[in-house]
């Protein structure tokens, strides 16, 4: 949430084992009378600052997303802020600029294939880096198809291939 203040994400970790229509009470109780309070403010400075200039814009965003900003408060099935989907995306948008990199069509499909094996491995439980060094020390003696389907990521403990 934009104005998460530090206190309230504190809060609301205390309020974590809370279903959501008891989280929703709390969070009307603790958080509604500081939504209040931000909005008043937003609302008497919004004419009384310049429109142009960084406050102006701020004031007049804040106001014109007010209502998506208050939701966490009414429901309590909404998350006060968005840091678990931003930290779900985060390994995307690093990986966007490492993606420019390859400059062969061969090297782009091994960062391709490696990509995908590694989020296969985080599908599977299996942390990548292990994996990664258990594989590459069991592929040499690998000979055969069952040698091969036995070191994939599916196919393994989170403790071996």
């Amino acid at each position: 949430m934009l104005f998460a203040t530090q206190g309230q994400r504190q809060r609301e970790r205390h309020l974590e084992e809370l279903d959501a229509n008891a989280l929703s009470v709390r969070r009307h109780e603790l958080s509604v009378p500081i939504l209040k309070q931000i909005e008043t403010l937003v609302l008497a400075n919004l004419h009384a600052v310049a429109p142009k200039s960084l406050l102006g814009k701020a004031l007049h965003y804040a106001q014109g997303q007010w209502s998506k900003l208050v939701l966490y408060a009414k429901d309590g099935n909404h998350p006060i802020d968005n840091n678990a989907c931003e930290n779900r995306i985060r390994p995307f948008v690093i990986g966007r600029r490492n993606w420019l990199f390859p400059d062969t069509v061969a090297g782009a499909n091994a960062s391709a294939n490696l990509y995908s094996l590694l989020q296969t491995c985080k599908v599977n439980g299996i942390d990548g880096y292990d994996y990664l060094r258990k594989l590459l020390t069991a592929l040499p003696m690998a000979s055969t198809a069952d040698d091969y389907e036995a070191v994939l990521p599916w196919s393994v403990s989170a403790s071996a291939p």
